[in-house]
């Protein structure tokens, strides 16, 4: 499996953590300490999950090497949802007039964007599609309460475009070497760990504890399974991209695997938890940046609970 061009969009307000000082007391510089967040981005008015979804996909297409109209497979993976009847996957469709393609919504808390991947490789596999276009859209501040001492200064939006094949299509494509997913609603809080309903308090964060440790020890469980699948080691990894939920999460993790910071990208301090886009959003940034033969792993951890990790080489 190949992806042959990606893109994102990132809404241009940014909320510094002195905003949150009045409404729910936390410090500037308390809040940078415990998460490694400076600012978050924040939609726009007028912006939402699935205007967001477009930017993305415009920002891909003039690297997408065939008409967008080819693709025959769009997934919609994101926790996120400004209307869950149509959905971003269907509203993409309509925009961009993709007949004949199959369009659906996934949704694993912060891991949605691999579970996405690992969907798009089935129908693959299956020989059910042959290109396919995954979206990750997620408008936190939909949801969030600022107001919230726990989690209200955690959230960010943006959104990733991702084009996939079933054979490589350009030199210039990434190839998958393998994606390993996880559902772990058994262990600790489970689904209670991390909640949103929307008809009640929105996004909250009643066990944040529990999050963090788990989050922690299955980002590197599923590292490992991810790697063993393909027989390679994390010193054959150029770089590391984790979930962006918490700086102290990363750092926990460059320890526990003996891999300096330099080896980890990462957004958060300027944008936040943008949930389960925030992993695939640092590879699209630093995209231009990756030589060829360079190999980046990506790994993250959802609410509900869940892991995943996902391999791609230049």
């Amino acid at each position: 499996m190949y992806i042959n061009a990606i893109g994102h969009y990132i809404p241009s307000a940014r909320v510094s953590n002195e905003y949150f000082k009045d409404l729910n007391g936390l410090d500037a510089d308390w809040i940078l300490q415990r998460t490694g967040i400076e600012t978050r981005s924040r939609c726009a008015e007028g912006e939402n999950v699935d205007t967001m979804a477009y930017e993305a996909v415009e920002d891909a297409l003039p690297r997408l090497p065939y008409p967008i109209t080819d693709v025959d497979l769009i997934v919609a993976a994101h926790y996120c949802a400004f209307d869950t009847v149509g959905t971003a996957a269907h509203r993409v469709q309509r925009k961009y007039g993709i007949e004949g393609a199959k369009a659906v919504y996934a949704s694993s808390a912060c891991s949605s964007f691999a579970n996405g991947l690992e969907i798009i490789e089935g129908y693959f596999a299956m020989g059910k599609a042959k290109r396919a276009l995954l979206i990750c859209s997620e408008q936190n501040s939909y949801y969030s309460n600022d107001n919230d001492p726990k989690a209200g200064h955690l959230w960010g939006d943006a959104a990733v475009a991702y084009f996939l094949s079933a054979d490589r299509v350009s030199d210039s494509d990434l190839e998958v070497l393998s994606v390993y997913t996880e559902g772990l609603g058994h262990i600790g809080a489970g689904p209670d760990g991390v909640l949103l309903r929307p008809k009640e308090e929105g996004i909250t964060m009643p066990n944040g504890r529990d999050v963090f440790m788990y989050a922690v020890k299955y980002m590197q469980h599923a590292l490992e399974n991810n790697l063993r699948n393909i027989g390679l080691d994390k010193d054959d990894i150029t770089y590391f991209i984790t979930h962006q939920a918490n700086m102290r999460i990363v750092k926990q993790l460059a320890r526990m695997m003996d891999m300096p910071m330099d080896r980890f990208l990462n957004n958060i301090q300027e944008l936040g938890n943008t949930g389960s886009a925030s992993a695939p959003l640092v590879l699209s940034q630093h995209q231009n940046e990756l030589k060829k033969g360079d190999t980046v792993a990506l790994m993250v951890f959802g609410g509900g609970y869940s892991c995943a990790a996902f391999t791609v080489r230049k």
